[in-house]
């Protein structure tokens, strides 16, 4: 067993928040098994581990300690080769209090396994789906880019989010578990057995902004500038999210860029419907703009879809309908739509809202389905008391 005990003080945190812990591992090794130990009431720290040729696992501050071994390894880690060498933890000093705080790292070699996952579970019924026009070829889907599970600080598994999913009629997700890749192996099963499009997806997570990146890219270094992040997605050829820009503290946007992102999370599930800053804020940034509900456990008020984000895509391709900026946003997937087709806009089960744009006339909406002539846009889609039900750039 190696152990690593000491405090880390408020001005360590300044001076470099992320910590390394190093420790061997010898050949032929079974198991790597960490656990980390410090009072949780009165500090946050994050832990994360490399290997000698790079990222292994992240958990953040979800968890107190992991295992990997060749064959698997605790969510939020990779499995494989346990590498001969020096591998470090990382401990990120996430919330320090000002007198410090103590802590215990405990590694051990040796005979060790994470529990089993549990079984795929039934799967429920899936609503019919709802066929919106579109142009020659494509089809609007409907989906959610921002949901998180077990890979780090959700509760559900992949099979049991897109279980969830399938239950609400969604035709697609974008797991998006903070600062890992490890759930990327499990999406192509669970994808299969629930019928539901799982787009492998990252929240890159700092205390200073968080950003999804959307595709297949490969593992992103959280620790790098935000310059760094686009710079890696567009060579992973995934797409970047600036994630919930206005929310107070930790969780906003707060990170210089040099360029503009492809997208923008302008729709979080906090938004009341009311206030104009997400939007404004869009508007000023550039960006397609598309939503997220954040979703993590279920009990927390909110569900998959909760905006839902539609794009029109061909064969399903989501990333290249959302690149081309062919979206609509709506509060639930079930709910009213607004959307462009042709040189018209389409508002799909408004009954009784009004359609409104910048410098235009508002427009009552009366019948199941209605259509405008285009203008520039961004449109809003309101109920009586004013609050927005959809939105389309």
């Amino acid at each position: 067993m190696r152990a690593h005990r000491g405090r880390w003080t408020a001005e360590d945190k300044t001076a470099a928040p992320y910590r390394y812990l190093p420790f061997d591992v010898g050949p032929g090794a079974r198991a790597v098994a960490v656990e980390l130990d410090y009072d949780r009431t009165a500090a946050t720290l994050d832990l994360g581990v490399l290997d000698p040729a790079g990222f292994r696992g992240w958990s953040g501050g979800a968890r107190s300690g992991f295992v990997i071994t060749p064959a698997a390894a605790t969510p939020g880690y990779l499995p494989g080769e346990l590498v001969a060498g020096e591998w470090r933890v990382i401990l990120g000093l996430y919330r320090v209090p000002a007198g410090g705080i103590d802590f215990t790292l405990e590694v051990r070699l040796g005979a060790a396994a994470p529990p089993p996952a549990p079984p795929p579970p039934p799967l429920p019924a899936r609503p019919p789906r709802r066929v919106l026009p579109a142009a020659p070829g494509r089809r609007w889907l409907a989906g959610d880019l921002h949901v998180h599970t077990v890979h780090s600080d959700g509760s559900l598994t992949v099979d049991e989010l897109a279980g969830l999913a399938r239950g609400r009629g969604l035709d697609f997700l974008a797991v998006t578990d903070h600062n890992t890749v490890s759930h990327h192996a499990e999406l192509p099963a669970a994808a299969a057995r629930s019928g539901v499009l799982l787009v492998p997806g990252q929240e890159v997570t700092t205390d200073t902004g968080h950003a999804n990146c959307l595709g297949d890219g490969g593992w992103v270094d959280f620790r790098g500038t935000a310059d760094d992040w686009l710079a890696a997605a567009e060579a992973g050829g995934a797409l970047l999210s600036l994630n919930h820009p206005l929310l107070p503290g930790d969780v906003g946007w707060r990170r210089p860029l040099r360029r503009a992102v492809p997208l923008v999370e302008v729709w979080h599930w906090t938004w009341d419907g009311y206030d104009p800053a997400p939007l404004d804020w869009w508007l000023a940034r550039g960006g397609v703009p598309v939503g997220g509900s954040d979703f993590h456990r279920p009990g927390q008020g909110i569900a998959p879809g909760g905006p839902t984000t539609w794009v029109e895509a061909e064969d399903g391709d989501v990333l290249g309908a959302l690149a081309a900026g062919r979206v609509a946003l709506a509060a639930d997937p079930a709910g009213p739509v607004v959307l462009r087709h042709g040189g018209e806009v389409l508002v799909a089960g408004g009954d009784g809202t009004t359609l409104v744009a910048a410098g235009g006339a508002p427009h009552a909406v009366s019948g199941d389905l209605e259509a405008v002539a285009a203008g520039a846009g961004p449109y809003r889609l309101l109920d009586p008391s004013g609050r927005t039900l959809a939105v389309a750039p």
